[in-house]
């Protein structure tokens, strides 16, 4: 099935798409680092959970921001999936703050 839409618009739709995706890239980055902060130098459990869920966010809207420039809809669970080796690594570095 071909697109009815004029190339020039299906590009410029593509490049708005990388250009939401790289915007996403510098607040990915930085709950990175704050998350290692919290983790290893603090030990604040409350920061690694709001760092986390801000990561996971990002994340989440990148891959949907590329997704909407792509003009593709995300149809798999496999994406929501592939957030749950991170989410474990994460338990088990929190495990014994959370025992406690």
């Amino acid at each position: 099935m071909a697109d009815s839409r004029p190339a020039p618009e299906r590009r410029a739709r593509a490049l708005m798409g990388v250009v939401a995706a790289s915007a996403l890239a510098y607040p990915v980055l930085f709950s990175a680092v704050q998350l290692v902060v919290a983790q290893l130098f603090t030990v604040d459990v409350a920061a690694v959970v709001v760092w986390l869920g801000v990561a996971v966010a990002c994340c989440v809207a990148l891959v949907a921001a590329v997704r909407w420039g792509a003009e593709r809809r995300v149809r798999s669970a496999w994406l929501l999936v592939g957030l749950a080796p991170p989410v474990l690594f994460e338990l088990w570095l929190l495990w014994p703050q959370l025992a406690r």
